[in-house]
């Protein structure tokens, strides 16, 4: 081993953990000393606070005479002594007879913390001191086991989604290298972190690791990360947000079939889009009564009749066409017309409570006793759902006492096969999804997970190069585990890595795919653009501390969308380098009238935006100011503009540029004519910034101009023309 890489005792029993970017040290008492990093000698650990490296939790006390001394509860006990034994930390802990080893494997760029063993001697599990009688256990009942506590400066930037604390000289993370991990901060103050990482019984102790890393600022913490997910076969996280693949606008598409690609390529191409998302019910059958009823079956709708063939034609004519396709679908939601759920619901859809039978349940009864508390039971009409064996019933309420029951059961519901339930059997609440009730939640500890991810991944395989994970946040708790793992059993399906992911939830292990973060829901047009600032906006800058974009969008597409809506947020977007995503609704895009100059916004921004300067983008994160872009004889040019005051059906934006005042304006929902108090001589009306002159009329001394698509009006000061403007009469 290299001298970079080590790790050592000091005469006086301290152990000294280092790379070449950092040496960590932590006393005998397992208490951290120092975490300086090389480069620089900058002392990166809150040195105020004594805090042990390791230590673990029970339920409870299960020594016999430290249950007696102190609480039976939920109890931390520290590491009290840590030594260096064949090349692994050996620790013992305050009021516990064993210990544990910790195996550390050091490379250049990161050091893992893995928990080898717990280490058990004869001594332990005694009942008592004076007894050599055991308690019938094998493994400690260690319910969490601290693999990692490190109380460290806060740092300009801290993304708390990786885990990281960051500025452009020094960067320290502690983050999972495995899903099974548990991630974590406290904040200390205003001033002080502390990065955690913990193996969790029931997920994963024995063989649950961490890393380390600690290096000089923003890009060398992605490169060691990057090391990292090299090593360990992991997605390839720092790869996708480097490769400049991230940033461009984006269709989605439910109306994507054979007979319609064309047209929808075509519109992409007029805005300019490079990425078209593909929503599940493109390609599968849905239910006339929509939702998510029929999530789960993926089987292929009648506008593919050729099933896979037919599907690598349409993404054929999609990447001939120079767009990449993607895939968005919900991986953890069953639907309640799908055949996992009727006749015979599948015994692996989630339980968020258990009940046993405390009478056997005939197939007339409608009252079903149960053993456990009612309490806190669904009240919710749609979430009022019970499983026993593979019936599911609906009830109408529940007795609060003893004999617990549940009353008014509806038999049979969601058309399930009534049967007979004996005495015993165990079975509970129904996860319904609180998002429209039209489906509901695999058990993660379960292989249905497994099974629907083939399902996904066949139909991505077939050509798909990213995908939108829906509906992540549907998952059973432990969430912190379940919902990035629930999206890995997916990820791990796919032959060719995704260009990107997004997703509707994150946690800290699907860092490492969910490259494009998420994607804010529809906004309407009479509140977008608050709503732009109130949340993506918000967030992007949030974001960029995890080295991540958010997108923008979905924007639905509306009748009534005006090309100022897509400037505002695609220039906000832009700001922050992140994406738009519009949602193409065939009839609405086709009806309405400001289509092409919408889509127009959409392709100008994503052409100008690689070339905005940072001084631009600080600009453009105003709050108050709007502003546009117009194209000129050779490129654009980016101007601040304000909204005009018109009469009703009419908007308009007022700029100057290069010493001149100009007003570009639209009809709202068709075209008519403006009459205005302006010397129609002097007047310009053009169909572009630098376009073809548009006809000025004379109508008994004020001038005349017709209106529709967006147009350029200049020719008077900036004064007589808000005034005008204000005055003006729609003919």
């Amino acid at each position: 081993m290299s001298e970079e890489k080590r790790m050592y005792a000091k005469e006086n029993g301290s152990i000294v953990i280092e790379n070449r970017h950092f040496a960590l040290t932590f006393d005998k008492n397992a208490v951290c000393e120092s975490l300086i990093l090389k480069a620089s000698g900058r002392e990166l650990l809150d040195t105020d606070e004594r805090m042990p490296i390791f230590s673990l939790t029970e339920l409870r006390p299960y020594n016999n005479e430290i249950k007696l001394m102190y609480p039976n509860k939920r109890t931390a006990f520290a590491a009290r002594s840590v030594s260096l034994e064949n090349g692994a930390l050996v620790v013992h802990f305050d009021l516990v007879t064993f210990g544990a080893r910790v195996e550390v494997e050091l490379a250049d760029e990161y050091v893992i913390f893995r928990l080898g063993e717990f280490i058990i001697t004869d001594k332990d599990f005694c009942v008592g001191p004076t007894t050599k009688q055991k308690l019938n256990m094998d493994i400690p009942p260690v319910e969490e086991f601290r693999l990692l506590s490190l109380p460290v400066k806060r740092m300009e930037n801290f993304g708390e989604w990786l885990n990281c604390t960051w500025d452009q000289s020094a960067a320290v993370a502690v983050i999972g290298t495995m899903p099974e991990t548990r991630i974590d901060h406290a904040k200390r103050g205003t001033d002080g972190l502390t990065l955690t990482a913990d193996a969790i019984r029931g997920i994963k102790l024995v063989g649950c690791s961490c890393a380390l890393i600690v290096t000089e600022g923003k890009e060398s913490v992605l490169d060691a990360i990057d090391a990292l997910e090299i090593a360990l076969d992991l997605p390839r996280g720092v790869q996708s947000r480097r490769s400049g693949k991230l940033n461009h606008a984006s269709f989605w598409t439910y109306h994507a079939y054979p007979e319609t690609i064309d047209r929808i390529i075509a519109l992409a191409k007029q805005a300019g889009a490079e990425y078209l998302l593909f929503y599940f019910t493109c390609f599968f059958k849905s239910s006339p009564k929509g939702g998510y009823r029929y999530c789960g079956n993926y089987d292929y709708n009648e506008h593919y009749p050729n099933g896979d063939e037919d599907v690598k034609a349409v993404l054929k004519k999609v990447k001939d066409a120079g767009i990449t396709p993607g895939f968005h679908f919900l991986q953890t939601h069953i639907g309640i017309e799908s055949r996992y759920v009727t006749p015979i619901a599948d015994h692996r859809l989630h339980l968020t409570r258990h009940y046993t039978l405390a009478k056997p349940l005939g197939m007339t009864d409608d009252v079903i006793y149960v053993e456990q508390t009612t309490a806190d039971a669904p009240m919710q009409e749609d979430c009022r759902v019970l499983q026993f064996g593979g019936e599911l019933i609906h009830y109408e309420s529940y007795t609060a006492e003893r004999p617990y029951a549940f009353l008014g059961c509806k038999r049979g519901h969601f058309e399930t096969n009534v049967t007979e339930h004996p005495v015993g059997q165990i079975g509970g609440t129904l996860d319904v999804s609180e998002f429209g009730a039209t489906s509901v939640y695999i058990d993660q500890n379960s292989s249905l997970q497994d099974e629907i991810a083939d399902k996904l991944a066949h139909l991505y395989n077939l050509g798909f190069r990213y995908c939108y994970m829906d509906g992540s946040e549907g998952a059973n708790p432990p969430f912190d585990y379940h919902v990035s793992n629930a999206q890995y059993r997916v990820i791990k399906k796919l032959k060719e890595p995704t260009l990107y992911c997004e997703g509707a939830a994150k946690t800290h292990f699907g860092w490492h795919w969910l490259s494009g973060g998420n994607a804010f829901d529809i906004f309407p047009c009479d509140t977008f653009k608050q709503l732009i600032l109130e949340f993506p906006f918000r967030e992007a800058k949030h974001m960029r501390e995890d080295f991540t974009r958010v997108n923008f969008g979905w924007w639905k597409y509306y009748v009534e969308t005006e090309p100022d809506i897509y400037e505002f947020g695609t220039s906000r977007a832009a700001s922050w380098d992140c994406p738009i995503t519009i949602l193409l609704d065939l009839p609405e895009i086709e009806a309405n009238p400001r289509t092409k100059d919408n889509l127009e916004v959409v392709r100008r921004w994503e052409e100008y935006r690689p070339s905005l300067t940072e001084e631009q983008k600080q600009m453009l994160r105003s709050r108050e100011q709007e502003h546009t872009l117009l194209k000129l004889t050779e490129g654009y040019a980016l101007v601040p503009y304000d909204r005009a005051v018109t009469p009703a059906g009419i908007t308009a934006y007022t700029f100057e540029y290069e010493g001149k005042a100009y007003a570009t304006l639209w009809h709202k929902t068709g075209a008519g004519k403006l009459s205005l108090a302006l010397d129609a001589r002097a007047l310009s009306y053009k169909d572009e910034f630098c376009g073809s002159a548009l006809p000025v009329a004379e109508e008994n001394g004020r001038a005349v101009i017709c209106v529709s698509d967006k147009a350029y009006l200049s020719g008077a000061s900036l004064d007589e023309v808000k005034k005008a403007l204000s005055e003006a009469v729609l003919i």
